[in-house]
């Protein structure tokens, strides 16, 4: 009877382990088969119980296992097709332009930098670096918050190559800096994904930003 019981609990142990292994449920469903051995070791001999009530506490701890799976993978999925910043939200950006101070792809149109450099300044230096974050020019432009196109031009008038830009505002006052600042540049949103550090919206031309950094939207221009 006891050999019986045995092969039962091994066999659906093993199945269940199977459709359980999430990380975190080993250790639960470990903690239960030595609970179980420890019903048939402490059983009375006279009257022992029936090995189906056995498989039926496994298949039950099981099932409540599956479930908790099922409703993890369900609140993932929820939270990326739907709100809280999910895909579901994040394809209605597509197509629109969004403001972020990652590096973005510049090629043959002006991109629009949003300047917030400090009000107390005197002088606003745009610093200008490549995709590797190099500085690769700096322009005096002037104190004040506004938009500016960027054109992309070296200190002769010629086009800087296509490629990938970022920028920071250096805020002086009389000739010290009192603040740096990076600065938002406009971008055309073309693809959502989901990742494990959250939504990332992908730009044109290949560069991106997590949806979290992402502070204004607008229509393309």
């Amino acid at each position: 009877m006891i050999s019986a019981i045995s092969n039962t609990a091994g066999t659906t142990a093993q199945g269940a382990a199977g459709a359980t292994a999430a990380p975190g449920s080993g250790t639960d469903f470990d903690t239960f088969l030595k609970m179980l051995t420890s019903q048939l070791k402490n059983q009375n001999p006279l009257n022992p119980m029936e090995g189906t009530e056995f498989a039926v506490q496994l298949a039950t701890f099981s099932g409540v296992e599956q479930q908790a799976q099922t409703n993890k993978l369900l609140a993932q999925m929820v939270a990326q097709m739907g709100g809280g910043g999910g895909l579901g939200q994040m394809a209605e950006m597509i197509g629109k332009e969004a403001r972020t101070t990652s590096a973005v792809k510049f090629g043959d149109k002006a991109l629009t930098l949003d300047l917030s450099p400090d009000p107390a300044a005197d002088s606003v230096t745009l610093v200008t670096l490549n995709g590797s974050g190099q500085v690769i020019s700096r322009e005096e432009i002037g104190p004040g918050s506004r938009q500016i196109d960027w054109f992309g031009r070296d200190d002769l008038g010629a086009k800087l190559p296509d490629g990938q830009y970022s920028f920071i505002t250096e805020s002086l006052r009389e000739g010290e800096v009192i603040r740096e600042d990076p600065v938002g540049v406009y971008a055309r949103i073309v693809e959502a994904e989901a990742g494990e550090d959250g939504t990332r919206l992908i730009f044109e031309g290949g560069a991106s930003a997590l949806a979290s950094e992402i502070d204004a939207l607008r229509e393309a221009s």
